[in-house]
């Protein structure tokens, strides 16, 4: 091969001797980009470790079930209040009780349907009085609540004869009884009352009442 040739063939191997220069001279420089970053990643990862010194990772422990508790029964908060509200309502002072009342010897009251000699036996002692509910010394508003929430009571648990205790009024103004004439209006507005007539005189005479209550769901021994 002449010298001419060869020359050549050097001249042209240079371009691709810089080309093969410039590819690993950029992959070095790739590679130290590489190497740069990663160490920033570390010393990222690491920076907290770095400033506060060892630390020491928390176990992993395994997820704990708590037992939900159940849940207290509700409390009938709401038909308590919603008995008292009926309660307050259904026994008014307004009610004419005059035109229902048997005017006899002694007043006696009977609903529509019941025959008079219901009455003659209520006032006989047919039935035995079962409870009794005392009036004496109870406010106007006080003795209300209490005689329909006695009433209320003793239809529930199947009573069917009470007395209702009201007071002669002999220590009242003008000897005059205050809670009697309510009383009968108050009882005419409950439905579980049947009848009602003046007590014998051993029985508090006109002092009290004998009350005879609807039947009621199921009874309870005297």
């Amino acid at each position: 091969m002449s010298a001419a040739l060869t020359a050549r063939s050097f001249a042209d191997l240079k371009p691709l001797r810089r080309a093969l220069q410039q590819a690993a001279a950029q992959e070095a420089a790739r590679e130290q980009q590489r190497r740069e970053a990663q160490l920033r990643a570390h010393a990222e990862r690491h920076l907290f470790q770095q400033t506060v010194g060892p630390v020491q990772p928390l176990k992993r422990q395994a997820a704990r079930l708590w037992p939900t508790p159940e849940p207290p029964e509700p409390l009938p908060m709401q038909r308590a209040l919603d008995e008292e509200r009926v309660l307050r309502e259904s026994l008014s002072d307004e009610f004419d009780v005059t035109t229902l009342l048997d005017v006899d010897d002694q007043l006696s009251f009977r609903r529509p349907g019941i025959g008079m000699d219901v009455t003659h036996k209520l006032r006989a002692g047919h039935w035995s009085i079962q409870r009794q509910l005392d009036l004496h010394g109870l406010r106007t508003d006080e003795a209300r609540e209490a005689l329909g929430e006695f009433i209320r009571v003793a239809h529930r648990t199947g009573l069917r004869c009470v007395r209702v205790v009201h007071g002669k009024g002999l220590g009242s103004p003008g000897r005059t009884p205050v809670l009697k004439s309510r009383v009968q209006r108050w009882l005419v507005q409950k439905k579980e009352v049947l009848a009602f007539v003046q007590a014998r005189p051993l029985d508090g005479g006109a002092g009290a009442l004998v009350v005879l209550l609807q039947p009621g769901r199921r009874r309870q021994a005297d």
